[in-house]
């Protein structure tokens, strides 16, 4: 367990934990934000007449979903990794 911790507290998992964490959450802001409302928004701009036949929706707008929903993870994975690794907060 003592390994794991020392593991968890080094400056290299910590640096790239951080910068995991700012990209994801950069990512989400620009991928919640290009979703469109009722039939408008960036992905009607990009995707024009392709539209899906079973539910209506657009091609990309469900890729906007599943990008979006792969950085909500990563923001949460990351946010719990540095969660357990600094429990007060602090570095050191």
């Amino acid at each position: 367990m003592n390994v794991i911790l020392d593991i968890m507290h080094s400056a290299p998992f910590m640096y790239t934990i951080l910068v995991l964490w700012a990209i994801s959450a950069v990512g989400l802001i620009v991928f919640v934000l290009m979703h469109s409302g009722k039939g408008t928004g960036v992905s009607e701009v990009i995707a024009g007449s392709i539209y899906g036949t079973d539910t209506g929706s657009s091609i990309v707008e469900r890729n906007l979903d599943r990008i979006t929903v792969i950085f909500a993870i990563v923001f949460m994975v990351c946010l719990l990794l540095l969660m357990i690794s600094y429990p007060t907060g602090s570095v050191r």
